[in-house]
């Protein structure tokens, strides 16, 4: 499973690198602050939105601690997306958040 870090994600965003962001959390977590720019897909409802992700295209995969979204990039992988897991999720996170 490929990885990233937060700092490493962060370091992309200062630099205005285009990101896909897909945050797993549920909906209250993420009303709490998000990466700018991130879509909220949560993690049970993955299976039923994946057709909104175009293959083609790299997704960085956020939820809290890095577990759920460890599972939504082994899940997306299998399916032939091309997807990065963020480890240590929001709480190694120290970007800005919307």
């Amino acid at each position: 499973m490929k990885e990233m870090t937060a700092r490493e994600v962060e370091s992309l965003l200062m630099k205005k690198a285009p990101l896909n962001i897909i945050d797993v959390r549920g909906v209250d977590e993420v009303a709490e602050g998000k990466i700018p720019g991130a879509l909220n897909i949560p993690l049970g409802l993955l299976e039923f939105r994946m057709h909104e992700l175009d293959k083609s295209k790299e997704y960085i995969i956020v939820c809290r601690s890095g577990a759920r979204s460890g599972r939504a990039t082994q899940f997306l992988s299998e399916r032939g997306y091309q997807v990065t897991n963020m480890v240590g999720g929001m709480i190694a996170w120290n970007g800005e958040v919307a």
